[in-house]
């Protein structure tokens, strides 16, 4: 005999059984709608419809991508979290949605880690130290060297206050013991356009917003803070290469999907995604962008998440940005 308990229990599986089989056996059974929550045409935008665009070979379904932007992308990011957890909606994230927001937004609206499940990590735009062209110093060191003969007198641009390039800069003046001013912009452009003017000395930008001026010659760059060079400046050392080694900073992207999610519609969207980065019609697209893909199947993509968020909520304290 059952107890009520035990009765109960086996209600329950019997319920569930259903969903989990069709999970298992029919994934995908409609469109599957990847959001993105930036407008479109940026380069986060650009990568998440070449991957959708691929996957609905692998998946024999149509893959959308929809912008849903706003309040430093909390907003489509948020809608994901509370979405239907079947597998057919998924974003495609990155280090302000599910990394920033977390530490500098009293109410984002979600938990970057308890209602996500990670599918994949793609890699990450690297950020490149730059400098106007008349600042006396060729390399990180000299930098460095420059900053403490007088400090405080070196200003830095950012894209915001608690942007990437805001706490990134942060992080390698805690660690190398240096002091800059802060001025923050809203977004690239005209940070880009005061660095050639010679109005800002010194940025950490992502590679794709200062390519083509340091190719130019309009800028100069001395480092990037990466494990490793960039493919498209090969002949720029990185931070570690110069003897920084704990100031490593990129612009992370990764897919994810509803906490929830069942483990077998998670493992097959990892795995069309996985395959689909790894052409190389796709590498070639997206690396051309100045992103550099390192990509990770879910257990290690959570890891560098939970390793990520310990970073930089240490750099946020000793700040002392408050969230807003």
């Amino acid at each position: 005999m059952l107890n009520r308990r035990q009765t109960l229990a086996c209600a329950g599986a019997a319920f569930a059984f259903p969903f989990v089989a069709r999970a298992q056996s029919g994934f995908p059974t409609r469109t599957i709608t990847m959001v993105v929550a930036y407008p479109a045409g940026g380069p986060t935008d650009v990568i998440a419809r070449i991957v959708a665009a691929t996957i609905e070979e692998d998946l024999k379904q149509k893959v959308i991508v929809e912008n849903r932007a706003g309040a430093a992308g909390s907003i489509g990011t948020r809608a994901v979290a509370q979405a239907e957890p079947d597998g057919h909606t998924i974003t495609f994230g990155n280090n302000q949605t599910h990394g920033n927001n977390m530490l500098l937004m009293k109410q984002p609206g979600y938990d970057a880690i308890a209602d996500f499940a990670p599918l994949a990590g793609a890699g990450a735009f690297p950020h490149a130290r730059v400098v106007r062209n008349d600042l006396p110093a060729k390399n990180l060191q000299e930098l460095i060297a420059l900053a403490k003969k007088e400090p405080g007198k070196l200003n830095y641009g950012s894209t915001g206050n608690g942007s990437g390039s805001h706490l990134s800069t942060e992080l390698l003046m805690r660690r190398v013991g240096i002091q800059m001013q802060h001025i923050p912009y809203q977004g690239a452009a005209p940070l880009v356009q005061d660095i050639i003017g010679g109005r800002i000395d010194v940025s950490l930008s992502t590679l794709p917003s200062v390519l083509k001026q340091i190719e130019a010659g309009q800028m100069r760059g001395i480092g990037v803070a990466s494990t490793r060079r960039a493919s498209q400046l090969p002949n720029m050392p990185t931070f570690r290469e110069q003897g920084v080694s704990n100031a490593d900073a990129e612009s992370w992207a990764g897919f994810f999907a509803p906490a929830k999610t069942p483990a077998p519609v998670i493992d097959r969207l990892s795995r069309a995604i996985i395959k689909a980065m790894q052409t190389e019609a796709v590498s070639r697209k997206i690396t051309d962008m100045g992103f550099a893909l390192d990509i990770r199947p879910p257990a290690e993509f959570r890891a560098f998440l939970k390793q990520e968020m310990e970073t930089w909520a240490d750099v946020v304290k000793a700040i002392g940005l408050q969230p807003v």
